[in-house]
């Protein structure tokens, strides 16, 4: 939710996955929660621990044909990416969805990036962020404010996901945006700031 909105196609894909499975598995609860790794949500549905690489397994097979199609950009997702390149920046997507499936999206939209990672989450996405220079990391979720922390990257949260304003700012967002439409002017006063990052008051701004 902080791209793309797959809820309705995720949602399907579970409830396939249930029935499937005879697991009690709930759609509907994984859509408005998503962010944390397929491994992690499963086992949050009491799913068997044995049986969980098999879930992951199909639940990828059913993805590209259930969730790709039903899937929509939001608003602002593309100027946001634009904006990043045309002041000369780079692009890089850090996600907890598999990467397959991530591509599978931005080319579905023609979306160009720089740099993919797939599979990780929360802190471990620090690990990506460092490794490609990020400064800034963009997400909707406390998992990728901790990740941009473990990164010393600035948290940038927007409120289009599982987290309200309140809850961004509470989980140590620098700033946080109603949604990525506020992100070109956001990145233009940015970099227009004489001390970047390292004087950052590290209080969110809304």
């Amino acid at each position: 939710m902080t791209l793309i909105d797959a809820r309705p196609g995720m949602a399907a894909a579970m409830h396939a996955l249930g029935r499937e499975s005879g697991l009690a598995l709930d759609g509907d609860h994984f859509a408005a929660n998503l962010g944390p790794p397929l491994d992690m949500v499963l086992r949050g549905f009491e799913a068997p621990e044995e049986r969980i690489p098999g879930l992951i397994d199909r639940f990828r097979e059913l993805y590209p044909d259930v969730v790709i199609g039903s899937t929509l950009p939001l608003p602002g997702a593309a100027e946001a990416l634009r904006a990043v390149k045309e002041r000369g920046g780079r692009t890089l997507v850090v996600t907890g969805k598999y990467a397959l499936n991530a591509r599978r999206h931005l080319d579905h939209f023609g979306w160009e990036v720089d740099a993919l990672a797939g599979e990780l989450w929360a802190d471990a996405k620090g690990a990506a962020l460092r490794e490609h220079g990020a400064s800034v990391y963009v997400g909707d979720h406390g998992g990728d404010v901790l990740g941009a922390r473990a990164a010393d990257a600035v948290a940038v949260g927007v409120a289009t996901g599982p987290f309200t304003a309140e809850q961004l700012a509470e989980a140590g967002a620098d700033v946080v945006l109603a949604s990525l439409l506020e992100f070109p002017a956001w990145l233009d006063g940015y970099l227009a700031s004489a001390h970047g990052v390292d004087d950052r008051d590290h209080q969110p701004q809304r």
